[in-house]
């Protein structure tokens, strides 16, 4: 039987529930929303399975697509940019530092594209039966971390077959930098979700930005040349202010043992802390504006 078939066989046990009438207000309706969702887990669980298994079906390689896509990025920027572009000669070790840039850019990129996506892309699903709205977009971001764990897998491989693997306190920071970009990511997707259901051209807007987005944060330029062409003040402070920088610099500080002399943001650690909490709050408030909106999904759908 197919991942789809089995998914949907589970959503179809849940279709005597009836859609109620959820609690209004910050707290109350959080609480409500956490309890729906916590008693979908099995669901959501094989609603992951079929986003993932639905990207590679009737594929020869299968599986293998979720390798070659990153390992084609990392030689287009390590040439492009590494080579052609002289980066390579003033960062050492650039293959592992480009790796680690990807990695986390990937996380953040595909939550958001995919959750983005998730509720007009199950509107079949949508229109049928009630289960809570959210676990669409959650489903969409479990299966990006399944290709997020791929992605860090090689580059921990690569880092420990170049004698490079870091054996500091920076590693440290690796977990804080994959909380931010997830809890950003999904307060972010979570938002767009809704939103794209009653205005479609949002999700190639999202297309947009995310182009604009990579090119904003440190992904395959190191940030001694972010400060050294804004020179410190409000600039640099603004470019700061980005969670994804803010991540994708944690990634590349825990992971690239070779940078560990390079330029660094002052206070990186607490920049960071600071900006999970600010994206733990912006997902509460993309879960309410989620939950206010999802009452004309099936209309609008």
């Amino acid at each position: 039987m197919s991942a789809k078939r089995t998914s949907d066989n589970a959503l179809t046990l849940t279709s005597e529930l009836k859609s109620p009438s959820p609690p209004t207000g910050f707290i109350r309706g959080t609480a409500y929303s956490l309890k729906a969702i916590l008693s979908q887990r099995e669901l959501l669980s094989l609603l992951v399975q079929r986003e993932v298994k639905s990207k590679y079906k009737d594929s020869a390689l299968g599986l293998l697509w979720s390798l070659l896509r990153p390992l084609t990025q990392l030689v287009i920027y390590y040439v492009v940019i590494g080579q052609f572009l002289g980066a390579a000669r003033s960062i050492p070790q650039f293959a592992i530092f480009v790796v680690a840039g990807l990695t986390a850019w990937t996380l953040f990129s595909e939550s958001v594209s995919s959750a983005t996506h998730s509720i007009v892309g199950n509107s079949g699903l949508i229109k049928k039966i009630y289960i809570p709205r959210e676990v669409f977009p959650l489903a969409a971001v479990g299966a990006s971390l399944f290709n997020f764990l791929v992605q860090l897998g090689i580059l921990i491989v690569a880092t420990i077959a170049l004698g490079q693997f870091p054996v500091s306190s920076n590693l440290l920071l690796l977990p804080l930098g994959f909380l931010l970009l997830l809890t950003f990511g999904l307060a972010i997707g979570l938002f767009f979700a809704a939103v794209n259901v009653y205005m479609r051209d949002l999700q190639h807007l999202v297309e947009v930005l995310l182009i604009i987005l990579f090119w904003a944060s440190p992904v395959v330029y190191s940030f001694k040349f972010v400060t050294a062409a804004l020179g410190g003040g409000i600039l640099e402070q603004i470019y700061l202010a980005n969670p994804i920088s803010l991540g994708v610099m944690a990634f590349q500080k825990s992971l690239w043992a070779a940078g560990a002399d390079e330029v660094w943001p002052e206070n990186l650690e607490l920049r960071i802390v600071i900006a999970l909490i600010v994206s733990v709050g912006l997902l509460w408030i993309s879960q309410r504006v989620f939950a206010k909106l999802e009452g004309n999904f099936a209309q609008e759908l």
